[in-house]
């Protein structure tokens, strides 16, 4: 039998800088902190953002943690990797986010157009590869 899954709980992201990465996520896409903690004996500090009541957001900041590998931080070239790749929230217009977030000063690393589908994929402030995919307006 398949397990059966509920849907998306939290999408986990480390970044360099945890207070800059929680004003980024804030400003871009307009989530809100829920908690924050430190994993007991490590340094690693945690926080949990409410992604618009859609899922959580993990983001961790691990003292002295390596970069990311600049190579994760295009699409195409992430491919080459193992591992996953990216977080894809779904929008109803992809299209008339680019000006917006041109606006805010988001790097957009490739645009994707392929099989009538469209996307844009951006990365926030430490790197991380997020794809803004649009699927239309949802019916709730």
């Amino acid at each position: 039998m398949a397990v059966q899954i509920n849907g998306i709980n939290h999408v986990a992201v480390s970044v360099a800088d945890m207070e800059e990465s929680i004003a980024w996520y804030e400003r871009v896409f307009g989530f809100t902190v829920t908690d924050r903690s430190e994993i007991p004996g490590t340094g690693i500090q945690v926080c949990h953002m409410d992604a618009q009541g859609h899922f959580q957001m993990e983001i961790f900041c691990a003292p002295g943690s390596d970069p990311l590998d600049p190579r994760r931080t295009v699409p195409n070239e992430d491919l080459t990797i193992q591992g996953n790749k990216h977080a894809s929230f779904g929008v109803p217009d992809a299209h008339a986010l680019l000006d917006e977030f041109r606006r805010l000063g988001v790097h957009i690393a490739f645009i994707a157009e392929v099989d009538g589908t469209y996307g844009v994929f951006i990365n926030d402030n430490s790197g991380n590869l997020i794809e803004i995919f649009e699927e239309g307006p949802r019916n709730e």
